[in-house]
């Protein structure tokens, strides 16, 4: 299952993010892309949860003041890199690095500009809202 967790920043956040040092996180919107193989449901959980031993890259960012999952969109026939890939397609800026330590993408975050936009955009490529 692949899931697009839709966050929001209410101010400018830098944090230390794993080995890619200090990121720093504009206010706004942004689009996470990630995956769940076994237990989707158990994993956004885990995303909604503020104490968490911090593992993935997204875990320092949702950690913050001030950060919150806004809406969560799932996709039972999506690839995740797939789906990283056309978000910088339709235009969306990756985080360079961001969640994206064991493939090839640019990154797994991108920062959205226009929230109808993008919920448009993915719903075209088959993503339904789970919250």
């Amino acid at each position: 299952m692949i899931y697009i967790l839709l966050i929001f920043v209410k101010r400018e956040v830098n944090k230390v993010v794993g080995k890619l040092g200090v990121v720093k996180f504009s206010s706004g919107y942004y689009a996470y892309v990630g995956s769940a193989k076994l237990n989707f449901e158990h994993r956004i959980k885990r995303h909604l949860l503020k104490k968490k031993k911090l593992f993935w890259h997204i875990d320092y960012l949702l950690n913050s003041k001030g950060v919150e999952i806004k809406k969560v969109f799932y996709s039972d026939g999506a690839f995740e890199h797939e789906t990283a890939r056309k978000m910088s397609i339709f235009g969306f800026k990756a985080v360079k690095g961001f969640g994206s330590s064991d493939c090839n993408c640019l990154g797994h975050l991108f920062y959205v500009d226009d929230e109808k936009k993008f919920e448009s955009l993915i719903k075209g490529i088959g993503f339904n809202r789970y919250i």
